[in-house]
């Protein structure tokens, strides 16, 4: 392979891989930044000649696994792999709802009748429906939910289009594949059985190999719960009128009922208050917000029953009664009181989601991967606290699993450099965002690079963006203002921004080289006491006699904490600096548990340190930490 370097911590994490295949056992790996995993994993797994299935954290990944890392593996082992990349129902488009909407959005004169036109062109050139291909039309625009379907409006086999399914023909190319690469939310939607289209194909595999594998509790949490959300309620209204449209025309009352259904909606999002807001339900059912939801049941009920009524005259019309009644039954369920689940909810900027969310999933969990008895791989670059893996494996209810943690080959040591401002004051005092900016605004002007600052709030960072307006040549790039690709793009382009972002920019940016040679951390990544979910599982831990700083707040943070970090040294030619500006790091005694997951880099706390750094294109560090 050209450019390639021999890592021993690749080689070990090859050979455990391997001895796994072979023996069906279950391995959790850590390996740190650099280590090459991917590579590490795919390259015994494919050489075993068993079916395998990998799963990723993101569609991003899913994308990088499959068009970079399969091909280098098919050269390398010189073999032909027949590879699948295998995406939600909703990541392909609906031939069906297509025509649908386009009639629909004809008759209304729509405002994105144009991108409809796009998706229409497109439709008759791709081959496998992906709406990634079609660039001209972002991912995240609203027209993309009209025309691709979900397991709730599939139609299955009565549709007039299933020959011709991009849905079905993806799962076909995935059962005869060799390697299949999927995404947690996928994967984890067909084992919790709420089918979304790689339910043919998990029992033939050989091995499942989960990577980016500390985002899998989080997400196998949402699919072992239920939730029922406005787009749901509204989509079904919006369906019912284009049915009645094109089954039903003599029927104008059930435009209206849909539209009722519609405008209750919008009643009870309007009574959940701001965009952002998460929250316990049975904190908030007031009489307000419980008539609220009163509305939209009856408003449903209504809906469903004139749906029920005229059902035998279009195929579309019987799907919407169906559709109708399983999101009554979800709410209905939201309604019943249960000891063993979170009774939620959360508000987006014209939507919401009520959500159940069990309490535990490591039963689940476990009884699920027992149905399939293969070799099972879960690997990450932070999985464990300290050498301690069982904060990871018990969430999963993984047992006595094997374990090997792998440290990063990078040098530290001269690649990089800690820098602990001093005097600041404690993160809950009134103007500390204000005096941290005062302690990084040096290390900024000292950088000829360009410097992620990470927040753990919205509000921090809004504050800080308002403070670093004048920074001369330097861009900044606050998130919030573009995409996330957007923005990481401009940042990667420009050599020497700065991003503040919050949490989703906390993993999975890779930005190489001197554009990104500085990450500061403005807080220690606590996650916040009033998220209903932790607030639950907090209580729980506590009725049974646990701690639950120690065995969830404090385990949680430090993952978070090792992914902040991980963004600085992405390169064996990368330097950079990491700024860790909170104070408790030396105050707490739980800041140990922090300083003991960092990077073994020279900890500096003068500025004049950071300085020389910078200033210098290879320095030795011992002389720098003088």
């Amino acid at each position: 392979m050209p450019g390639f370097v021999p890592r021993p911590q690749q080689r070990t994490m090859a050979e455990a891989v391997a001895e796994a295949l072979s023996e069906n056992e279950t391995l959790v790996v850590e390996a740190g930044t650099g280590v090459g995993k991917t590579l590490g994993y795919l390259l015994p797994a494919v050489a075993s000649g068993g079916k395998v299935i990998v799963s990723t954290g993101t569609k991003n990944l899913q994308d990088q696994l499959f068009r970079k890392d399969l091909p280098v593996v098919r050269g390398v082992l010189r073999r032909e792999v027949d590879a699948c990349l295998l995406k939600g129902r909703a990541n392909y488009l609906c031939l069906y709802r297509l025509k649908q909407y386009a009639d629909f959005s004809a008759g209304q004169g729509n405002a994105d009748a144009g991108d409809v036109q796009r998706i229409q062109s497109w439709s008759h050139r791709t081959r496998d429906g992906d709406i990634a291909e079609l660039a001209s039309v972002p991912e995240e625009a609203l027209v993309w939910s009209r025309v691709t379907s979900t397991a709730d409006n599939c139609l299955g086999q009565e549709c007039p289009d299933y020959s011709e399914c991009h849905v079905v023909q993806a799962r076909r190319r995935a059962q005869e594949a060799d390697v299949v690469v999927i995404n947690h939310h996928l994967f984890c939607a067909d084992l919790a059985l709420k089918e979304e289209g790689v339910g043919e194909i998990l029992p033939s595999a050989n091995a499942f190999i989960l990577d980016e594998a500390h985002q899998l509790p989080e997400v196998a949490t949402q699919f072992f719960g239920m939730s029922v959300g406005s787009r749901q309620l509204s989509e079904l209204a919006r369906d019912a009128i284009a049915a009645q449209l094109a089954e039903a025309s003599d029927q104008p009352e059930l435009r209206e009922r849909a539209q009722a259904l519609e405008y209750a909606v919008r009643g009870l999002r309007a009574l959940l208050g701001t965009e952002g807001q998460r929250g316990g339900w049975d904190a908030i059912a007031g009489e307000e917000a419980n008539a609220g939801l009163s509305a939209v049941i009856e408003a449903l009920a209504v809906l469903q029953a004139g749906l029920e009524q005229i059902a035998e005259r279009g195929k579309a019309l019987q799907a919407l009664a169906r559709r109708a009644q399983a999101l009554h039954e979800r709410i209905e369920l939201f309604l019943e009181p249960d000891d063993a689940v979170i009774r939620w909810y959360e508000t987006y900027q014209r939507s919401f989601a009520l959500n159940l969310t069990p309490l535990d999933i490591a039963g689940t969990f476990a009884k699920h991967k027992a149905r399939y008895p293969a070799a099972w791989i879960f690997t990450s670059a932070t999985l464990a606290i300290g050498e301690d893996f069982r904060h990871f494996t018990a969430q999963l209810g993984l047992g006595q699993s094997k374990t090997l943690r792998l440290g990063s080959p990078y040098d530290f040591a001269r690649q990089a450099c800690i820098y602990r401002p001093e005097g600041l004051p404690a993160p809950n005092a009134p103007h500390y965002t204000e005096a941290m900016v005062r302690a990084v605004r040096p290390v900024i002007d000292a950088n000829p690079g360009g410097t992620f600052i990470l927040f753990t709030s919205h509000r921090a960072l809004q504050i800080a963006a308002g403070l670093l307006q004048d920074l001369g040549e330097r861009p900044l790039l606050v998130q919030g203002s573009a995409s996330r690709r957007e923005l990481i793009e401009r940042f990667r382009e420009a050599g020497n921004a700065v991003l503040l972002g919050a949490q989703s920019f906390w993993e999975g940016v890779d930005v190489q080289g001197a554009a990104l040679s500085c990450v500061v951390l403005d807080r220690l990544p606590f996650a916040a006491p009033d998220d209903p979910l932790l607030k639950a599982r907090a209580e729980a831990i506590t009725a049974r006699g646990g701690n639950p700083f120690r065995e969830q707040h404090l385990p949680r943070a430090v993952i978070a904490f090792k992914q902040g970090i991980g963004r600085l040294i992405r390169d064996s030619h990368d330097r950079g600096v990491l700024v860790l500006c909170d104070p408790r790091l030396g105050q707490m005694s739980y800041g140990r548990v922090f300083l003991n997951s960092l990077p073994p880099a020279p900890m500096v706390r003068r500025i004049e340190a950071v300085q020389a750094f910078f200033a210098a294109s290879d320095p030795v560090q011992a002389e720098i930490c003088q």
